[in-house]
């Protein structure tokens, strides 16, 4: 495969810091890269360099003859005065674009809501856009143009879960000729984990590669140190707990990965689940007690529009529930409602009196106040020290694990970054101590190594947490159930996770569109057996509704049961990774699980309409 962009032996110093030092890399046809490191590392400047609008300091770069670049940078840069049409498809005729089955998928898939009549189509000004219809402009652009090399900073900014799933989809289909090239920074590692093809991490001026995406990145990361041969303290490591978490996941996870993995299987064979769920629950019960936050026939309306439509919902201690839904559909208000900042407009909001409740906004404007103060005075100002995972740590030893080492602590709280300044909203929020935390998408302007220090940090911490967020892989990681707002007022469980809402959202033919009701799990029933958030209205007899609810505890007894019996399965695989033989006879085995799997979800489901 030819180089479309090569790099040679590059220099580049800003200020005192050697950005890039003697880095030598090509992009090559049919390539897919995704590009990692920290917030502040040289991400971005890398791009810059291979797009050509900055040159090293010294080496050169070269591109093939007649090769077009086209980026997506994180700046705004479409004129106010322009339209839509003239923003995105430039001097294109209509006829030209619309009889263009690839522009046509770039405008529904991104501009759906825009190119509305309501909203003004493709005739609608840029300027009273909002910062991410904008964003959603520039991209759709640099899609449409079809460059040769496509280079993206940050693409899925400003998208939902179902715009990163559509534009990963998109992606890989229209980017995978032998005639042109993807790199992409970004800091969603399911999205790197679905597009990427090779890893660059971007660390102290130098570029390390790596085959596959993300999960293929920590593998191989952790076999480099095993080479390496890290000390015993370095194998206690943030890395070990991601990689077995990944090799706990889906098999999906650990498919690319085109290296021996039996060395890195080593690291984790005495590693512990990343969290004690019983253990968790039992101690944020005895801080909790029974009642967490109770919604009882909850209606609310904003603006004229029902967000809640007579909702029951009770937490439970210990519950870890992510919320996902279309934008607008009220995820933000529903946080709001449950930390009682915001008033029902019926029904009733109960909270036990032992309750804590810690709400991670998206606005960071309450550090203004402490523009003049150090870091650390920040957060000693909030409490000195807190228990994390039972043990108690200080202000300092917490600050440092959220990525704010001994100097940066004396740093003036007005000169941090937003990524800095976001992970001291978290910090202050962890050091109040609560026993319910409200997050609202906490991955805002984090990189990849800070969420997974985060995640490490929640991992031990005893409480009742809800997370908002559309980066699909920190929902599944950090939360055990996954609900969704589907703008029709009610909140939905998803025994299926984030792929069941997808499909849900990519069948039905209107933004709200039925689902299964969400389901409680009271801390007095041991087994599981769930009690509807719905007001009923499916038309079924009290006795059907009653066996229908049987028959879902029954089903979700035998999907206990194939969990366990996977997990062993994957344990075994993991045991035999030499043995061929023995690996196709476990695979088949681990493939008519999941068979099952399906069965008996499919049989939830039907049951679960019954008691809607």
């Amino acid at each position: 495969m030819a180089n479309l962009v090569s790099v040679e032996r590059a220099r580049l110093t800003l200020g005192t810091a050697a950005v890039l030092d003697d880095v030598s890399l090509g992009l090559s046809t049919g390539s897919r890269v995704g590009i990692v490191g920290r917030n502040g590392g040289g991400k971005t400047t890398l791009l810059s360099v291979l797009a050509g609008t900055r040159q090293p300091d010294e080496g050169r770069v070269t591109r093939a003859g007649g090769t077009r670049v086209d980026v997506l940078s994180q700046g705004d840069t479409l004129d106010p005065a322009a339209t839509v049409a003239e923003a995105v498809l430039g001097g294109m005729a209509e006829h030209e674009w619309a009889g263009d089955a690839r522009i046509r998928d770039v405008l529904d898939g991104l501009l759906g809501g825009l190119q509305a009549p309501a909203m003004g189509g493709l005739d609608a000004l840029v300027g009273p856009l909002s910062g991410g219809e904008r964003r959603r402009l520039a991209l759709a652009r640099a899609l449409v143009a079809d460059p040769e090399v496509l280079l993206l900073d940050e693409p899925t900014n400003h998208l939902d879960v179902e715009g990163v799933a559509w534009l990963a989809e998109h992606l890989v289909r229209r980017w995978s000729r032998p005639d042109n090239a993807l790199a992409v920074i970004t800091h969603d590692r399911w999205f790197l984990d679905a597009v990427a093809e090779r890893t660059w991490e971007v660390v102290d001026g130098r570029v390390e590669q790596y085959d596959g995406g993300y999960a293929a990145y920590v593998l191989a990361k952790a076999e480099r140190e095993r080479i390496a041969a890290v000390t015993a303290e370095r194998r206690n490591n943030l890395l070990r707990k991601e990689l077995a978490w990944l090799r706990r996941g889906p098999p999906a996870r650990t498919s690319k990965p085109k290296f021996r993995i039996d060395a890195a299987n080593e690291l984790i064979a005495d590693e512990p689940p990343p969290r004690d769920e019983v253990e968790l629950v039992r101690f944020a019960t005895t801080r909790l007690g029974k009642d967490v936050i109770d919604l009882h026939d909850a209606s609310l309306e904003v603006g004229g529009r029902t967000l809640l439509d007579r909702v029951t919902w009770h937490l439970a201690p210990g519950e870890r529930i992510g919320v996902v839904g279309v934008n607008g559909a009220g995820k933000s208000t529903l946080l709001r409602a449950l930390s009682g900042e915001l008033p029902l407009t019926s029904g009733t909001r109960k909270q036990g009196i032992t309750v804590r409740v810690g709400h991670l906004t998206q606005e960071v404007r309450e550090l203004e106040a402490l523009r003049q103060r150090r870091v650390i005075d920040a957060v000693e100002e909030v409490r000195a020290s807190t228990m994390v995972g039972g043990k108690e740590v200080s202000a300092s030893q917490l600050a440092k694990r959220l990525g704010f080492s001994g100097g940066r602590q004396q740093t003036r709280v007005g000169d941090l970054s937003g990524g800095e300044r976001r992970r001291l909203q978290i910090l202050r929020l962890l050091m109040d101590e609560p026993n319910v935390l409200l997050l609202d998408e906490p991955t805002n302007d984090l990189d990849i190594e800070t969420l997974t220090q985060l995640e490490d940090v929640l991992d031990g911490w005893a409480g009742t947490l809800l997370v908002v967020s559309h980066d699909r892989y920190l929902l599944e990681r950090l939360s055990d159930r996954q609900v969704a707002l589907l703008g029709d007022g009610r909140v939905r469980d998803l025994p299926g996770g984030v792929a069941e809402y997808l499909r849900l959202r990519a069948t039905s033919p209107s933004p709200a569109l039925s689902g299964n009701p969400i389901k409680a799990r009271s801390p007095e029933k041991a087994s599981g057996v769930s009690e509807s958030f719905s007001d009923g209205g499916s038309g079924a007899s009290p006795g059907q509704v009653r066996e229908a609810r049987k028959i879902m505890a029954r089903v979700e007894k035998q999907l206990s049961k194939v969990d366990t019996r996977e997990q062993r399965l994957h344990e075994e695989m993991a045991e035999q990774v030499d043995d061929h033989e023995r690996l196709r006879d476990l695979d088949a085995r681990l493939r008519a699980l999941h068979e099952e799997r399906e069965t008996l979800e499919g049989e939830w489901l039907e049951a679960a309409e019954l008691v809607e």
